[in-house]
């Protein structure tokens, strides 16, 4: 095997030795098989390419300092890429059909789970695809699902520092009853533009406000918002909002602190009470906010004026990567050890 540098991964793609694959035919899910090649041949009238029949999902692997190989919450991935598949319109692959996937795929893979000291982490990317040929706007009969894995560094290459962030009112990310709350490309394709803008800006990422009223928090570039304030962390309540695992983990830590988890509409004007604010998502973990500028309405809203991250969100941020990493106990049962 190349020599990887461990310690100075990107977060980016990087070829491993196997994906596996499971089609879905005849109104059944298939056997997983296990491939070496990272393409695969589609039909050109493939629904995912026409009509945006696509899910997919984020997850980690991580080594502890035990050399064992941990996987983070599973069956929560599986359950959100479910919720996803009912969204738009695609048959639920089996919590078990999902294990089996990413078990796997990881044991294949092993070599690529960077050492425990290194900072990094195995990427794993479960993705689901209509490729039935038709040009009508109706849901595949077949489907393909598709797991692949790439060792990554921490998405921080500065380390865990806050960063500035934007609110911009001419870019709504989802529709308060369209596909925000599940994991499609769409999504993520609607919020390049105002992503290119905010960094071209020198930010970080768009603040959303809700696109109905344009009144209240909604999500923060492709990641949850939380605040903090005394002792409450809160986090926006909307339809669009994609339910994120990494978020529903901190507000579980939280309550363990003895803090009080807030989930409701946060009005923009509430920003100002906050002690501290993040993002939060897989990739990441907290992304900390050093400030928060709304261009139209002329307004900073600032939690780090000495470019270090709050008290909470440290807490916060150590305590579940402990738990990844399994150097503190996993109370929760959100672990899975790869045997």
């Amino acid at each position: 095997m190349e020599s990887i540098d461990w310690s100075n991964l990107s977060f980016g793609y990087m070829p491993t030795d196997y994906n596996v694959r499971c089609t879905y035919k005849d109104g059944k899910w298939g056997d997983i098989t296990i491939s070496d090649s990272q393409t695969f041949e589609m039909h050109m009238a493939a629904t995912c390419l026409h009509y945006g029949q696509e899910a997919f999902e984020g997850m980690k692997a991580f080594r502890g300092k035990d050399g064992k190989i941990r996987i983070f919450r599973m069956d929560e991935n599986a359950a959100r890429l479910q919720s996803s598949c009912r969204g738009i319109m695609m048959p639920e692959l089996p919590t078990e059909k999902f294990n089996e996937a990413i078990l796997t795929v990881v044991k294949k893979n092993e070599r690529f789970v960077p050492p425990y000291e290194s900072g990094a982490s195995l990427y794993i990317r479960p993705l689901l695809i209509g490729t039935s040929a038709q040009v009508g706007v109706k849901p595949a009969k077949e489907y393909l699902f598709i797991v692949f894995v790439t060792p990554v560094g921490p998405y921080f290459k500065e380390g865990f520092k806050p960063t500035p962030m934007v609110i911009l009112r001419q870019y709504d990310r989802a529709a308060p009853l369209g596909t925000g709350r599940y994991k499609v490309g769409g999504n993520y394709a609607a919020s390049l533009v105002a992503g290119e803008k905010a960094h071209d800006m020198g930010y970080s990422a768009v603040l959303y406000l809700d696109a109905k009223e344009k009144k209240y928090i909604d999500e923060c570039g492709p990641a949850n918002f939380f605040g903090i304030r005394g002792n409450s962390y809160i986090t926006p309540k909307s339809s669009s909002i994609l339910p994120s695992i990494t978020n529903k983990s901190l507000m579980q830590l939280a309550e363990d602190l003895g803090m009080t988890v807030e989930v409701r509409q946060v009005p923009e004007e509430e920003l100002s009470t906050f002690d501290e604010a993040g993002a939060c998502g897989t990739a990441a973990v907290i992304s900390p906010i050093a400030r928060i500028d709304d261009l139209d309405e002329n307004k900073s809203y600032i939690f780090s004026k000495d470019g270090k991250p709050g008290p909470i969100c440290e807490k916060l941020y150590h305590k579940l990567r402990a738990i990844q990493y399994g150097d503190e106990p996993d109370t929760h049962n959100w672990v899975t050890i790869v045997e």
